[in-house]
């Protein structure tokens, strides 16, 4: 279970990004979309107080992932519309990202009192804690979304030749805003998850393990210069990643071993 949800983790910010990737671009600010989506989540809790149910709490989790839209929508604004390259353009809003958060949370970790936001990061669904089934099921959902929909083939198209896609008359920078925004709402969704399962919002929530959810992408098979990955691929990267992490800590290394491994 440790090593599922330590992978859920990573793959909450990888599932996007691997779309992103396929198509020939990267998303550097996945990390801090996350903090900021956990950020306004627990301050949305925090507002109506301890006492909230869970319609509060859902309300929360909405408000979360529209602010990750945001930074997805200035993602793919700056990079399929004005042409920004990917790496710099999102490098801009890891950095907006991560300052919005800081600024919202007033440079503090944002604590909760809510059962309900408890039971939905430490809970479980059959058996199967939530963190893992929510996981699993957007794994599921872009699993389809890129290897059975036009909009993977498109997808696909866009990171092999985007001239190509343009003239069989596709719109490139309409597909590219959206992947953008589907990157941004997975990693919000992470950010939803933190808050849930530490009862806090913090600006730096996904900033440890945004390298670890770029990592699990290429492990997992994803070429930098676009056209080739899969979600499975992705899914097995994670999985590698949280394997390495607990096995060492399983076997009593210093937790600096997982750096070098």
């Amino acid at each position: 279970q440790s090593i599922a949800i330590a992978a859920s983790q990573i793959l909450l910010l990888a599932l996007g990004l691997t779309l992103v990737v396929v198509a020939g671009h990267i998303a550097l600010s996945i990390g801090f979309t996350t903090g900021l989506s956990a950020v306004v989540m627990a301050l949305v809790i925090k507002a109506v107080g301890p006492e909230s149910g869970w319609a509060i709490v859902i309300l929360a989790m909405g408000v979360g992932i529209f602010a990750a839209v945001v930074v997805g929508l200035v993602n793919g604004w700056l990079v399929a519309i004005l042409d920004v390259p990917s790496f710099i353009g999102t490098l801009g809003t890891y950095g907006i990202a991560r300052g919005g958060a800081r600024i919202v949370a007033g440079g503090a970790t944002v604590s909760i009192r809510s059962d309900e936001a408890r039971a939905f990061g430490n809970g479980d669904i059959l058996g199967i804690p939530v963190p893992v089934a929510v996981a699993g099921l957007l794994a599921l959902g872009c699993h389809y979304l890129l290897a059975h929909t036009r909009f993977g083939v498109h997808t696909y198209a866009l990171g092999a030749n985007r001239a190509s896609v343009e003239r069989a008359g596709g719109n490139g920078k309409r597909h590219l805003m959206w992947l953008f925004v589907i990157s941004a709402i997975t990693a919000g969704v992470g950010g939803l998850v933190y808050t849930g399962r530490f009862s806090a919002g913090a600006a730096n929530a996904g900033e440890p393990i945004l390298l670890y959810a770029v990592a699990a992408v290429f492990i997992g098979g994803a070429s930098l210069t676009g056209g080739q990955g899969t979600v499975v691929g992705t899914v097995i990267g994670a999985l590698i990643i949280a394997v390495i992490q607990f096995g060492l800590v399983f076997s009593g290394l210093p937790p600096y071993w997982q750096f070098v491994a």
